[in-house]
């Protein structure tokens, strides 16, 4: 039985939709465990399931069988409001999108989500100011998006997504819409991120050239996932 000590795993998870008369597998019995500290790829063609896996492990949809354990607890076994509170408490989602609000600063973007945590003004405010630090954004947490480079506003998204120190870290294509250059700087700080705050990492991504920085990489393939293979990093 996984222990508190794992923040993310898988087990034996189907998600089946209905389709006409029948049904898709959009994911086939997967096994996946991440350990703290941990950078797992995720790779795969197009349509292969990345994106049903991510959702499954941030507890967005529930799968029709299998476990989903977070810190050591099955999220299948939770009521609606006891698994939003699982995921505000111990999953950090990454879009591919930062989707910033247009209105507010760097600063107040980190802010705004750590009210539902019910930390005070005060203590949101050093926090936001210590996770803008963590992704080289200290001196721009008073701009807005639109002051922002591509880069700067996916270091946003990676510093929020950090404000609830969460055990799992689930990144969707970090690097889509990046040049070489940011990307390369993107990854990696997802890198240092996962080693000094030993969350469990998950990153889909379509650039194999970033798969030596992580720890594992584990390919999808028809809803199936291979075993997680050590990288060369």
């Amino acid at each position: 039985m996984p222990t508190a000590s794992v923040p993310l795993n898988l087990v034996d998870v189907t998600l089946e939709y209905p389709d006409g008369e029948g049904t898709i597998k959009a994911l086939d019995r997967v096994n996946l465990t991440v350990q703290a500290g941990q950078m797992v790829s995720l790779v795969g063609p197009s349509g292969s399931g990345k994106s049903s896996l991510l959702a499954v492990a941030a507890t967005l949809v529930r799968p029709t069988r299998g476990q989903v354990l977070i810190d050591g607890t099955d999220a299948i076994g939770l009521g609606d409001r006891e698994r939003t509170a699982l995921r505000r408490e111990a999953i950090g989602i990454i879009f591919q999108q930062p989707n910033l609000l247009p209105s507010l600063t760097a600063a107040e973007q980190l802010i705004i989500g750590d009210h539902l945590r019910g930390r005070s003004a005060k203590a949101a405010e050093a926090e936001a100011a210590k996770m803008l630090d963590v992704v080289g954004l200290a001196s721009s947490a008073g701009k807005r998006p639109h002051q922002l480079s591509g880069g700067q506003r996916q270091r946003v998204n990676i510093a929020r997504a950090l404000m609830g120190r969460p055990k799992v870290l689930l990144v969707d294509e970090p690097t889509a819409a990046l040049d070489h250059e940011r990307s390369d700087s993107i990854v990696r700080l997802l890198r240092r991120v996962t080693d000094e705050f030993g969350v469990g990492t998950v990153m889909v991504t379509h650039d194999t050239e970033f798969v030596p920085l992580t720890d594992a990489v584990a390919t999808m393939r028809d809803g199936r996932l291979a075993a997680a293979v050590p990288t060369a990093a």
